[in-house]
C-alpha cells in the first residue's frame, strides 16, 4: 500500500509544477488569475478543496468541495494527507495532496489561491511548489480599492486592513516566495505573472501536443 502511495506521489510530481499563489485582500489575484486563464486556456487547473462545512445549495461534493466530516479531515491531516489546512468560523477547510496530484495528473498546472499560513504547510511538505505573492503597492491604495468595491462593513474592512499589513511583511521574507510581484499595473503585473510560469506553461502545452 506505501509503495502504491509513493509511486503514485512520484509520478505526479514528475508531471507539471504547481503555483502558490498568496497575498492580501484587493492585491488584484482573482483578476491577474482571470486573465491567465483565459490566455492559456486547457493548461491550469485548481485543486478540489476539503471542507467540514454542509453543502451549500447547489454545491456539489467532488465538484465545489469535498465535503467530509471533521473527524475523517482530522484522520487526514493525522497522517500527513494533506498540504494545507486552517479553520475558519467554526469549520475546516484544505488541500490534500491527492487533490493536487488529480490536477497533474491530467497534466494541468495546479493553482493554489491560498494565504500565509497555508503557505507556511506548505513549506513543510515535499511539494515543491512556485511560490508567488501578489502585493499591492502600498495600504493606502489597498484601502482605497477595498473602499471602492462597497462590499463591506467598516469593521470588516479594517480586519482585512491589519491582515494585509501582516502578509506585505510576510512576503519580504526572506526566501518564502520564488517571485513577489506589486501590482502597481495590471498588465506589467500580469506580464510578470505570465514570464515566470511560462517555462511550466510551455512544457504542458508541449506534452499536449505530443500526446
Amino acid at each position: 500500500m506505501y509503495m502504491r502511495y509513493f509511486s503514485r506521489l512520484f509520478s505526479a510530481m514528475a508531471g507539471p509544477k504547481p503555483v502558490v499563489l498568496s497575498g492580501p485582500s484587493g492585491a488584484g489575484k482573482s483578476t491577474l488569475l482571470k486573465k491567465l486563464m483565459k490566455e492559456y486556456d486547457s493548461v491550469f487547473g485548481f485543486s478540489v478543496s476539503h471542507t467540514t462545512r454542509n453543502p451549500r445549495p447547489g454545491e456539489e461534493t467532488g465538484k465545489d468541495y469535498h465535503f467530509v466530516t471533521r473527524e475523517l479531515m482530522q484522520a487526514g491531516i493525522d497522517n500527513g494527507e494533506f498540504v494545507e489546512y486552517a479553520e475558519f468560523s467554526g469549520n475546516m477547510y484544505g488541500t490534500s495532496k491527492a487533490a493536487v496530484q488529480d490536477v497533474q495528473a491530467k497534466n494541468l498546472i495546479c493553482i493554489l489561491d491560498i494565504d500565509m499560513q497555508g503557505v507556511r504547510n506548505i513549506k513543510q511538505t515535499d511539494l515543491s511548489p512556485i511560490y508567488i505573492s501578489i502585493q499591492p503597492p502600498s495600504m493606502a491604495i489597498l484601502e482605497k480599492r477595498l473602499r471602492d468595491r462597497k462590499t463591506e462593513s467598516e469593521e470588516s474592512l479594517q480586519k482585512r486592513l491589519r491582515a494585509a499589513k501582516v502578509d506585505m511583511e510576510f512576503s519580504k521574507e526572506p526566501g518564502v516566495f520564488d517571485v513577489v510581484i506589486v501590482n502597481d499595473n495590471l498588465d506589467d503585473a500580469y506580464d510578470q505573472l505570465k514570464n515566470t510560469l511560462l517555462e511550466e506553461i510551455n512544457k504542458v502545452k508541449k506534452t499536449s501536443t505530443s500526446s
